[in-house]
């Protein structure tokens, strides 16, 4: 009896320290094609929000950094723009922007690569997480257009009136991706050895090195040289691709598809049928 008790006791703590991967996810040149902030760029000077010189500009910002990464200065000075920008704007008008313009502005530069690797990873049972250095106003609704499980990213201070401040009350930022990241782990049982984790910067290093399985994508010139160094393993996503696209016809749909076509073709046939008998009769 004192055994049964004891090896019930023991069943239940390996209940409840069971343990589950993960896969964090970068945004920007990882999950999409191009920096978030710079894609909405046009919604935003639409609600004149923005000029068409800081438009321009935010286009430059993006080529550079394109081809040649997010270095440390370069998002510092990035975020320091970005606040004196957004100071004084309504924060509910920049989530109502976002909630309008999201599929129009993201959905054809979603890679097609990264889709099947978060649909690999939650087929697999693995929690699924986008951490951005992206404003948490456009990572939120992407992390539920996605359909992952959680996310992080950087948070504006608003005052009591629900303008932005030009202050930042988080930054999800190099070292701060690792500590949100070691909190998930705690907070959900992750298992950090087992899980992955999926950047293009070097900036993200911290975050990278919390994994057993850093994978770098489309990765700057430091951050490839250190994967190569390391022996972690390159991938290339080349392959934008709207998500609709991807997205599995379910057996209701193809029912309800095929039902129509039946039915058009039906239509056709009543309807070649009518005409000739017409004639018949006429002739």
């Amino acid at each position: 009896m004192e055994d049964s008790i004891q090896t019930k006791a023991n069943q239940t703590k390996t209940v409840q320290t069971k343990t589950v991967q993960a896969a964090f996810f970068d945004l920007d040149k990882t999950v999409i094609a191009k920096p978030s902030l710079a894609a909405f760029g046009k919604p935003l000077k639409k609600e004149g929000l923005i000029s068409k010189t800081v438009l321009l500009r935010g286009l430059y910002a993006q080529l550079i950094y394109l081809h040649l990464g997010a270095s440390e200065e370069r998002l510092n000075r990035m975020r320091e723009s970005l606040l004196v920008l957004i100071k004084g704007w309504e924060r509910e008008k920049v989530i109502n922007i976002v909630r309008e313009t999201l599929e129009q502005v993201i959905e054809p530069i979603i890679f097609r690569e990264a889709l099947d690797l978060i649909e690999e990873h939650k087929a697999n049972g693995d929690k699924v997480f986008l951490i951005s250095a992206a404003p948490e106003e456009i990572v939120k609704p992407l992390a539920g257009y996605l359909g992952v499980d959680n996310w992080v990213a950087s948070r504006a201070k608003v005052d009591n009136q629900g303008y932005y401040t030009g202050e930042m009350e988080f930054y999800a930022y190099g070292p701060f991706k690792a500590q949100a990241i070691n909190q998930l782990a705690l907070d959900k049982n992750i298992d950090l050895s087992s899980s992955f984790a999926y950047s293009d910067s070097y900036t993200d290093l911290p975050m990278m090195e919390m994994v057993g399985h850093p994978i770098v994508v489309n990765p700057d010139r430091v951050l490839a040289k250190t994967a190569k160094e390391r022996g972690w393993e390159i991938r290339y996503f080349v392959h934008p691709v709207r998500l609709r696209d991807k997205m599995p016809v379910s057996k209701k749909s193809a029912m309800v598809a095929g039902v129509a076509t039946a039915s058009a073709v039906v239509g056709v046939a009543v309807t070649v049928m009518l005409k000739k008998r017409a004639r018949r009769l006429l002739g």
